[in-house]
């Protein structure tokens, strides 16, 4: 086996060779550290957020097709990539040459926040048009399945894809059939044209063309390489690891022999998760290389033969082929599986997916494994030896050792029979979320009654995500041959399965009560959809299906999102120059959309650059005897561990009442706590150093991790850039720079000049921009910064630090989960009241510590919380007395000029116009009517309909707080330089530009730094555009002040003419702005003060659409109604309200934190911890704000909406909660309905009761361990 140690690949048309390649190495730090491409980000190293995307493109030599297909590069070893082409963000247009119109159109249609998203977004979108220039919306939307974004919401990335679609097709929709884009649809009033609102916020007329001629060609030289250069296996070797990639079956047959232990490594979405989060290492890797007979599609007599090295996303193609050229009764088997596929992961990974490794892998919750078991599939396997073919049963999947793979054999094809005449296949899965999320519980079932008189012949059934592999019901599918397909039948099916596939209480991935009536609802849905088709077949025979089981049968709600929008427009007396009021584009929506932003871990490495990364607590309470350091410290390239022992009596800083210790080598008070750092020359070194950090605990007593019953649960921020930042020594003077992805600059400057014993003059702080915070990086991100600094100054070497994903969820706290009361102080207590006049109000909270990480600021800070807790009570009450929640809504509501239960005035008529004109624009009454239609119609779906208000309040609380400061530079030029306390806030150049009366382009916004703009808040609390830009707005007139006099000489001169002329007069052409913060205070002891300067309005009405046997719920739609003020820049308010709206909706459906009874995160990253995807964005979206309000306390009389939107997700909450009263109802169920948030599938499944969950069996509590604790 000759070996060939060279790499040859593209990236972005240029060849890359490597020599001496290390085969443990991925794609995506090469790009980022050896090729500086940094457009690619890391989000979470395990292809679930799709922030890496590329697209990988490689030529067929036999069909001479070249394939371009999306990849997560964090997963894709560079070994793999022999002979293909690499495109990145990078590749297909900058601002320094063109740029392309993918990266155009997501920027100008506002499809971009932090931006940290945004590549991947990109790449997705654009390998989608280089394989469909013209695609539908259905193809755009799935191609962002695997793409995550915590900002947006999504809208404005749905809108730019439909400048891509075709003008037809889009919904597939039939002929005389209303399009999916179409307006005027469902009761929703058209938006009226004229001169005052608007409902477009950009203009497709400005887009540059999409000109698939102009695409970068697949190299030539690569085409050649395929067809005439002899093939030969490369062996790739590193000092840890070997790579082997067989070209011929022969010579993958002979690597296998000699190493036979080998993993096979197709798409390395299996093995690489496996070595990067388990640990799990293999000295030898094979991975085949386009072997011609693992990529085999031959139709037989029989059936399908699939090569398994074919990718998912081709099987898919293929089946979707197969389905559409072969007869009905043919294909049930391909039906299934091709509709499994469509949900299965997101489209990267089903790219790099095989169907060969995803058999092989035979993990618990697979979705193909059962469907293949119960359709009776082969497999072909190949070995030096020779041919064998092993059925895909019980005995295979359970890894028997006399059915299963020798470990010198290798898959080669898989064999699919196809279906026959009145036999009948399908498929069933539940997850957290409904697409790109691991099945909770899935199924493969498959009936055949020989000559259809409905008595069962064969009947095979196979469960994933209820034991260790997929299950099959064998002895129960035996059972029940020779028995009518009849209700008799099912009972005594549901009855057996139950009884053979058995989940213990303490099953791994908990929900043990819900995947048990998930087991026999996936049945009963079986047993109605055959009985269906039997009944279509031969009407005279079979019984119809008793009209209440026939929502059973119907997928949820379903369509491509319509979305409307209706603002005010600007002002026509304002000037042409004036960007107020107008819907600007994001100063940097650019350079996100062409990777040239630049975050914290894009920063070029510093010359002796050290990476640090922390060991943290394995244990919730313990004491610490021992830490051994020697192993790790005696590995190469480590330069040092620091302890709480090196931090010289500064191993504790207080930001707010309690000092937080920084590292603690003494006792430990949760599962994440730092313990110490580990300083090496690179992050693999520094990672694997921290593993051989010893550490020996006694446990210690007691173990809290909650209290009570809670109402809410916690919420993780999910930013997508992890905390970052990198300390660079000056050399001299003691100066450090800090470079940190942070919202307190100012804070991160004293914690680091406190741990260094330096003066605070000696530390700067820079923040040029944050991919996401949403209050997250403050207090631990100064710790670990400090921890930093002191590395960076022991050594007078730069020093970086990059949490991995999982660290991250670790280590750093989320939202406070709120007990059955509540629990977190002081905003929770000032914000209980929502938007009703409670006469008589008495709040008491506690602030509890438990063990598990601290928790922190989130989104809203304490009113998504308590104003759930509030409608909940609304909730109650409408039901002990008789009425709607509305009307009870109604009657509490605050009636314009009140007192708030603090004593503060409040002015809540736009309350009530927000309420009305959300009633009338949502149609309410009549959607009412029609969702209980539906109720009475329907007894396994049901729709809840509810509509909640807003009164959230804005305000530092504190005088103190609300300070900022600015700092505007005016040049020779005439050009402008604006620099300003608050983090990537876009603001400041629109004030600038408006005060100064000159265009955006002539602005420059600096990043934030304490050298700059010393002593500046945190930014947050919806308030950094109102303190920030009226500081700046204070500067800009101090300067035109200063000039008018200049400019009245000469009034049609340039600003370069009057900067010269200041100039010239010794008039200075620099002014700081400030503004002293809000008159706000609160005195506690009285209870009552004036916290808050204004309130934002608004509300919100959701439609839901739930399926009562499964718990899954689809949001059909919602209407938003927002005072906000007068808008400055509509595009930017209607992202913030969107964003925070789906990111609510989360927190209050799907996103579901999980610890172990042991204090463990299971939850850490986004294949456990479920964030909104674009599947969740509602059927229809309808936002529409207020006519513009004055406040003259406020910039321009805007209003901060960086929070208020996120408690108008628990409109889908109350929705979902009616549908269940309604479903609760019909079966007869009385009495108070207590649901938990977030209500996820599992609630709201065992909240439907019926016979199926009576059935089920229950454990004793204290019988069993739980496998985790809700927090």
């Amino acid at each position: 086996m000759d070996g060939a140690a060279e790499l040859l690949f593209y990236v972005n048309g240029r060849k890359v060779i490597e020599k001496n390649v290390n085969p443990e190495t991925m794609l995506l730090p090469y790009l980022r550290k050896k090729l500086r491409l940094t457009g690619t980000k890391y989000g979470c190293g395990g292809g679930g957020c799709g922030a890496c995307t590329v697209m990988i493109s490689r030529y067929n030599p036999i069909t001479k097709r070249i394939r371009h297909y999306p990849a997560n590069a964090c997963l894709i070893p560079i070994c793999s990539l022999y002979g293909a082409a690499v495109t990145t963000v990078e590749g297909i247009g900058s601002t320094r040459t063109r740029i392309h119109p993918v990266q155009e159109r997501i920027a100008k249609c506002h499809g971009t926040q932090c931006g940290f998203c945004t590549p991947g977004m990109v790449m997705s979108i654009y390998t989608l048009l280089r394989n469909h220039p013209e695609p539908t919306l259905s193809q755009l939307t799935e191609a962002l399945g695997g793409n995550l974004c915590r900002c947006t919401g999504y809208r404005p990335i749905i809108d730019a894809c439909k400048t891509f679609c075709k003008t037809s097709g889009c919904c597939q929709g039939k002929e005389n059939e209303v399009c999916c884009l179409d307006q005027g649809i469902n009761g929703l009033p058209e938006f009226e044209e004229g001169n005052e609102t608007s409902h477009k916020l950009f203009s497709e007329e400005e887009f540059l063309p999409l000109d698939p001629t102009q695409e970068l060609i697949f190299p030539p030289e690569l085409v050649t390489m395929a067809e005439k250069q002899p093939q030969r296996t490369r062996i790739f070797g590193g000092d840890r690891m070997t790579w082997i990639s067989p070209v011929t079956l022969k010579e993958l047959l002979e690597a296998k022999v000699k190493y036979p232990q080998a993993p096979v490594v197709m798409g390395n979405t299996s093995v690489g998760p496996d070595v990067k989060f388990k640990g799990i290492f293999h000295p030898v890797v094979i991975s085949p290389d386009s072997i011609e007979e693992m990529s085999i599609v031959n139709y037989t007599d029989n059936g399908l033969t699939l090569g398994a090295a074919l990718s998912l996303a081709q099987v898919k193609d293929i089946l979707a082929k197969v389905i559409r050229k072969l007869p009905e009764e043919k294909t049930q088997t391909f039906h299934a599986l091709w509709k499994h596929l469509g949900t299965l992961a997101g489209a990267q990974i089903r790219n790099m997916s095989s169907l060969g490794g995803h058999i092989v892998s035979r993990h618990l919750d697979s979705d193909l494994n059962p469907l293949l078991a119960v359709g009776n599939c082969t497999l072909n396997l190949q070995s030096k030896e020779g041919k064998r073919q092993i059925p895909l049963n019980e005995q295979f999947l359970k890894k028997c050792p006399s059915a299963s793979l020798k470990p010198e054999e290798i898959l080669i094809s898989v064999n699919i029979p196809y279906s026959r005449k009145w036999e009948f296949v399908s498929a069933f899965r539940q997850a957290q979320r409904q697409q790109n999320a691991l099945a909770m519980v899935n199924s493969g079932m498959r009936v055949f009654f020989g000559e259809g008189d409905g008595v069962i012949r064969e009947l095979a059934i196979a469960y994933g995500g209820v034991g260790p592999t997929t299950v099959c019901a064998k002895n129960s599918c035996q059972e029940l041959i020779g028995r009518p397909w009849n209700e008799e039948m099912l009972d005594a099916a549901c009855r057996l399965i139950l009884d053979e596939v058995s989940l213990p209480g303490s099953a791994p991935g908990g929900r043990v009560e819900f995947r048990r009536t998930l087991i026999i609802s996936f049945l009963f849905k079986f047993y109605l959809k055959v009985s269906q088709i039997l009944k279509m077949r031969d009407p005279a025979r079979y019984p119809s299906l008793a009209d209440k089981h026939a929502s059973a049968l119907e997928d949820l709600h379903s369509r491509h999102p319509w979305i409307t929008l209706k603002y005010q427009n600007a002002n026509p007396k304002q000037l042409p120059q004036d960007p107020i009021g107008h819907p600007v584009m994001h100063l940097s929506g650019i350079k996100h959309a062409t990777g040239e932003a630049v975050y914290c871990d894009d920063m070029p490495a510093v010359d002796r650059e050290l990476f640090l990364t922390f060991v943290t607590s394995s244990r919730a309470h313990a004491k610490i005897v021992s830490i051994d350091l020697s192993e790790a410290l005696s590995l190469p390239g480590v330069v040092d561990i620091v302890t709480e022992e090196h931090l010289n009596g500064v191993n504790s800083f207080c930001l707010l009442t309690k000092p937080e210790k920084l590292l603690s080598t003494d006792e430990v008070f949760c599962v994440g706590q730092l313990v110490c750092a580990v300083i090496a020359d690179s992050e693999v070194q520094a990672k694997r150093a921290a593993q051989r950090v010893k550490i020996i605990y006694r446990d210690l007593e007691p173990l809290i991790l909650t209290i009570e019953e809670i109402h809410l649960g916690g919420q993780e921020h999910f930013y997508m850039e992890t905390q970052s930042m990198l300390v660079v020594p000056k050399g001299e003077d003691q100066e450090m720079d800090v470079y940190v992805s942070t919202q307190y600059p100012k804070y991160i400057q004293d914690i680091v000049a406190w741990i260094l014993k330096i003066p605070a003059n000696k530390v700067m702080c820079h923040v040029k921009r944050v991919g996401g915070a949403f209050g997250g990086k403050v207090i631990k991100t100064g710790i670990m910064a400090a921890i930093t600094a002191f590395a960076a100054n022991k050594h007078g070497r730069a020093v970086r630090c990059i949490l991995e994903r999982g660290e991250d969820m670790l280590i750093t706290g989320g939202r406070h989960p709120y007990l059955g009361k509540y629990k977190v102080v002081e905003m929770g207590l000032l914000k209980m009241e929502n938007a009703y006049k409670f006469p008589n109000l008495r709040c008491r909270a506690w602030a509890c510590r438990t063990n598990l990480p601290s928790n922190t600021a989130l989104r809203g800070f304490g009113f998504p919380q308590t104003g759930l807790i509030t409608e909940s009570c609304i909730m109650e009450v409408a039901a002990k007395c008789g009425l709607s929640p509305e009307k009870v809504r109604t009657i509490n509501m605050y009636k314009e000029i009140d007192q708030t239960p603090y004593k503060q005035e409040i002015d809540a008529k736009n309350l009530i116009q927000c309420w009305k004109e959300c009633m009338a624009m949502s149609s309410y009454a009549l959607r009412r009517t029609a969702v209980e239609k539906f109720n009475s119609e329907n007894y396994w779906k049901k729709k809840g309909l509810a509509v909640v208000p807003l009164k959230y309040p804005v305000g530092t609380v504190s005088l103190a707080m609300g300070q900022a400061a600015a700092l505007v530079h005016i040049y020779l030029d005439g050009s402008v330089l604006v620099t300003h306390g608050g983090i990537e806030m876009g603001q400041g150049v629109h004030v600038a530009s408006r005060e100064l009366r000159m265009p955006l382009s002539n602005i420059h916004l600096r990043g934030t730094s304490t050298e700059t703009i010393p002593n500046a808040n945190i930014s947050g609390g919806s308030v950094v555009a109102d303190l920030n830009g009226l500081a700046v707005k204070d500067a800009c007139q101090t300067l035109l002040k200063r000039l008018e006099p200049i400019i009245s000489k000469n009034p049609g001169g340039t600003w370069k003419d009057w900067a010269q002329a200041a100039f010239d007069e010794s008039i200075s052409l620099s002014a700081t702005g400030y503004f002293r913060g809000y008159e706000s205070n609160m005195n506690w002891e009285t209870g009552e003060g004036h916290p808050f300067e204004y309130f934002v309005y608004g509300a919100a009405c959701s439609e839901v659409e739930i399926d009562c046997l499964t718990g899954a719920h689809k949001n059909i739609r919602t209407d938003i109604v927002m005072d906000v003020g007068y808008s400055i820049n509509p595009a930017l308010d209607i992202g913030q309200i969107e964003g925070a709206f789906i990111q609510g909706m989360g927190l209050y459906t799907i996103e579901e934190l999980n610890y172990s009874p042991q204090g463990v995160l299971y939850s850490r990253g986004p294949s456990q911890y479920k964030i909104p995807a674009i599947c969740d964005v509602p059927a229809e979206l309808h936002i529409s704000f207020l006519p513009p309000s004055q406040n003259s306390n406020t910039l321009y009389s805007s209003k901060g909406l960086g929070e208020s939107g996120m408690f108008l997700g628990c409109s889908v909450f109350f929705a979902i909660h009616d549908a269940i009263n309604a479903a609760r109802q019909e079966r007869g169920l009385s009495g108070p309905l207590k649901l938990n948030s977030p209500l996820t599938p599992e609630k709201i499944r065992m909240a439907c009761e019926d016979k199926f969950t009576e059935m089920i069996p229950r454990d004793e509590p204290g019988s069993y361990v739980p496998w985790s604790v809700p927090i």
